[in-house]
């Protein structure tokens, strides 16, 4: 097919990227996620409109909402979706399970690492592009540790004393997710860290002495030195009480920085805003490393031509670099050694990425069709731990049967001992 090349203006920059010369017709609808990436796309919809001839409905909503929107629409045969955002970890296995995904055989994989490509493949096939990357780090302010004398801290050790250090009546020491099942995924790097895992061999195991001592050190830490009211808090909530300078450290995705310095938005200059790798724990040196967003198309698309068009120009590798530009950590390996892109972006995210591209653990969550039911069930350990700094009598106990209703999930979808 004749391929003709087209500019793109978003924001004052001119990007460019391929699109058919012959301009298709149609129209689609496009659930994306509210979402760094998500935003950019939308931003630049009216010109993919412009230049293909196809016309976008597009929605975006909030991760939960979008997965619970597309399973009740996919599940009652009554959606009219032909594009959408998916989150591998969280929907890979059950949509995969139902048919839900078009195959993408023609879909060029050659600039993405293979394991990105692998969680969306069944049989052989895949049916997912990947989108957007992220790892945990540590986000910290510069300027409140070089006025406590303080150093990045290596070590779960030095974590706690940091945010001790740190911790006052103005500034909280220390933040990460604390709102139950949102907590889940952050705190599976401690876990992981401690020795731990979620899952084993398709059993659950968060209730293992590993298990438990990284809960209880999430708990203790989040409990004594977060901010108030901790336990209802996810990344939107944290993100704007460390822009607002009440917060000293945060462990979060990598995905935010560029949100986190947004002059528009926050109160710390940019020099003060560091990013560290997580802290190593006393068994592991490994923070979580996942395909975050993902692109699909609905295997009951009505315009399977312009879906595909569609989907190749919002994975293209210019809107990958342009998402690069916006501290958006893309899947693509071009993106990443891009020499404008490596020169532009700041030196903490490249050398976190290649930390946990070389040690990190490529989940951050239970792999499992249930995960959603299954975060829930972990999040009620967690806001445990936290309300009592770690040290419920009951954490054993409780952590335990909720690992005895995950595994009735795994075994309720097949995948016990998988």
């Amino acid at each position: 097919m004749k391929r003709i090349l087209c500019a793109l203006l978003i924001t004052g920059s001119i990007f460019f990227f391929s699109c058919s010369g012959k301009k298709a017709t149609g129209e689609i609808r496009v659930l994306l996620a509210n979402h760094p990436y998500g935003e950019l796309l939308k931003s630049a919809i009216p010109q993919f409109e412009q230049e293909s001839g196809i016309k976008v409905q597009v929605e975006s909503l909030q991760e939960a909402q979008l997965t619970q929107k597309l399973t009740t629409e996919f599940a009652t045969n009554s959606s009219s979706v032909d594009v959408f955002m998916t989150r591998p970890l969280q929907d890979t296995l059950l949509f995969n399970k139902n048919g839900w995904y078009a195959p993408l055989d023609s879909y060029d994989f050659a600039d993405y690492p293979a394991n990105t490509v692998d969680i969306g493949r069944k049989d052989g096939t895949p049916y997912i592009v990947p989108l957007v990357t992220e790892w945990q780090v540590l986000y910290y302010r510069k300027d409140l540790f070089a006025k406590a004398g303080l150093q990045v801290p290596l070590n779960f050790t030095e974590l706690e004393a940091a945010a001790q250090a740190l911790n006052s009546g103005d500034v909280a020491g220390f933040g990460s997710r604390g709102a139950g099942a949102a907590a889940v995924t952050q705190m599976s790097s401690y876990v992981y860290n401690f020795g731990g895992r979620y899952l084993d061999g398709g059993v659950a195991v968060f209730d293992s002495p590993e298990a438990l001592e990284a809960i209880q050190f999430y708990g203790r830490m989040l409990g004594s030195y977060g901010p108030q009211g901790i336990t209802s808090m996810s990344w939107e909530n944290l993100m704007p009480v460390f822009q607002a300078g009440k917060l000293a450290m945060w462990t979060d995705a990598s995905v935010f920085y560029g949100q986190v310095i947004d002059p528009a938005k926050t109160q710390i200059p940019q020099e003060n805003v560091g990013v560290a790798k997580l802290p190593a724990g006393p068994k592991a040196d490994s923070p979580f490393i996942v395909v975050s967003w993902a692109m699909g198309i609905s295997a009951k698309t009505k315009n399977l031509d312009a879906a595909q068009k569609f989907l190749d120009w919002a994975t293209s590798q210019e809107l990958a670099i342009a998402g690069m530009g916006r501290n958006i950590t893309m899947a693509r390996n071009s993106a990443w050694q891009d020499s404008g892109v490596r020169a532009a972006m700041n030196p903490g995210l490249i050398e976190t990425q290649e930390h946990a591209a070389q040690n990190g653990y490529p989940y951050d969550r239970p792999f499992m069709s249930s995960v959603g039911k299954a975060r829930d069930l972990i999040g009620e350990v967690i806001i445990e731990s936290i309300d009592t700094k770690g040290a419920s009598p009951r954490l054993a106990a409780l952590a335990s049967e909720k690992a005895a209703a995950v595994n009735e999930l795994l075994k309720t979808d097949g995948e016990y001992g998988k």
